[in-house]
């Protein structure tokens, strides 16, 4: 793989993914606003934020506790299935939709159709790779897991 590429993929990370969503919505919100925003949505767009940093934070803390990658494109040395990740596949990705949900309702609630588009670039770059990872490390393991847990909610 040249060079190039093997920087760009190394650069494309979730966070830039929702740094990019985001600009979107505000540029959305600026340039074709369709709902704008009123108090229960910039309200409930600040609970969304706060829920997403949370769990985020939450989901993140396991991967330092069990001394793992939180890389995705990183293999992990261990799979995690407690905490949140005993009712989330994917706890850090479900915390980015959310956060990403929040910043919509305080732009322009309107443009939630971003939100499901978001989800899948996640899955499509992201969680597919992840869990194929997952399942070639961990086999009967990860297995049992997915069978149990949801890989969002």
């Amino acid at each position: 793989m040249p060079m190039w590429k093997r920087l760009m993929r190394q650069a494309e990370s979730p966070p830039v993914w929702l740094a990019v969503f985001v600009l979107a919505a505000v540029l959305q919100s600026d340039y074709w606003p369709l709902w704008p925003p009123g108090r229960v949505a910039i309200a409930f767009g600040l609970v969304l934020i706060a829920l997403g940093v949370g769990l985020f934070v939450v989901a993140a803390r396991a991967f330092r506790t069990e001394d793992t990658t939180i890389l995705p494109r990183e293999t992990p040395s261990r799979l995690i299935t407690t905490g949140v990740y005993g009712w989330s596949r994917n706890p850090i990705y479900l915390a980015d939709t959310i956060l990403f949900s929040g910043v919509v309702f305080l732009c322009d609630p309107g443009a939630l159709v971003l939100v499901p588009v978001f989800a899948a670039v996640l899955y499509a770059r992201f969680i597919k790779g992840e869990e194929a990872r997952c399942a070639g490390a961990f086999g009967a393991a990860w297995d049992a897991y997915a069978r149990q847990v949801r890989r969002w909610l």
